[in-house]
C-alpha cells in the first residue's frame, strides 16, 4: 500500500479538478465579455462611419450639381417646356434643374448638359438623371438611391438676394418665410421662370435628425 503523500502526486481529486474547471469557465466568461464589447463597438463605429460617409456623398452630389446648374430649359416627355429650375410640393420632382459640367470621356454623341431629378421616395433620396434634355415619350430616367433613411425631405427657394435684409450672413439667414414651391405661374400664360438666387434643402434622417444645407446658386 502507498503512503498518503505518495497517492497525491499521483493526480489531483474530483474536487480539485471541479475548481479549476470552474475558475477556467470565470475567466473565459470575463474574456469573452469584454471580446464582445470590444466586437460591438467595432461593428458600432464601423456603422457610423459607414453612415456619415453616404451621408456626405449625397450631400456632395447635390452640391456639385448646383454649382453647374445652367439657364436652360427643356422639353418633358409630353413636349410641354419645363424650366431651367423647378421644384417643391406643386412640381413633378422635389428639383429638378439642368445643369453643365457631364464629363463625355469616350467623345459620344451627347450634350454635356444634363437634366437631373431629385426626387424622395420609399424614405429615401434618388437622384434621376436623363441621357437627353428635351425628352420623347419613350425616354426612361437612369435613378440612383443616394440617401435611405430620409424621413422628410423639404426645399424652399430664395428670390432674391435682396430679400435677405440686412444682417443676414452664414447660418444666421432667416428661412422660413422663403417659398416652398418654385413654379410656373400658370395664370400667366408663356411666362418664364427665373432662376431663384438660393435655396434649402431640409432632411430628417431617421438616425440623424434634421440637416439643413444652403445653396447659393451661381450667378448666371
Amino acid at each position: 500500500m502507498l503512503p498518503r503523500a505518495t497517492a497525491r502526486a499521483q493526480g489531483f481529486t474530483l474536487v480539485e479538478v471541479l475548481i479549476a474547471l470552474a475558475i477556467t469557465a470565470f475567466v473565459a466568461a470575463i474574456a469573452y465579455a469584454g471580446l464582445s464589447t470590444v466586437i460591438s463597438g467595432v461593428e458600432s463605429t464601423r456603422g457610423v462611419a459607414e453612415r456619415t460617409w453616404e451621408v456626405n456623398r449625397a450631400l456632395q452630389i447635390v452640391q456639385r450639381d448646383l454649382r453647374e446648374l445652367v439657364d436652360r430649359p427643356v422639353r418633358d416627355e409630353f413636349g410641354d417646356e419645363e424650366p431651367a429650375l423647378m421644384g417643391g410640393p406643386a412640381a413633378r420632382f422635389l428639383l429638378s434643374f439642368t445643369r453643365t459640367g457631364w464629363h463625355n470621356p469616350t467623345d459620344q454623341q451627347r450634350s454635356t448638359l444634363q437634366r437631373v431629378n431629385y426626387v424622395w421616395l420609399d424614405d429615401s433620396l434618388w437622384r434621376e438623371s436623363y441621357w437627353v434634355l428635351d425628352r420623347a415619350g419613350s425616354t426612361e430616367p437612369r435613378r440612383v438611391r443616394l440617401l435611405t433613411g430620409v424621413a422628410r425631405a423639404q426645399i424652399t427657394f430664395l428670390q432674391a438676394l435682396d430679400a435677405l435684409g440686412p444682417g443676414a450672413r452664414g447660418t444666421e439667414v432667416d428661412t422660413r418665410n422663403w417659398p416652398d414651391n418654385w413654379v410656373v405661374d400658370t395664370s400667366q400664360p408663356g411666362a418664364r421662370l427665373a432662376l431663384p438666387a438660393a435655396l434649402e434643402l431640409t432632411l430628417e434622417l431617421e438616425d440623424l435628425g434634421e440637416l439643413r444645407m444652403l445653396h447659393a446658386l451661381p450667378p448666371l
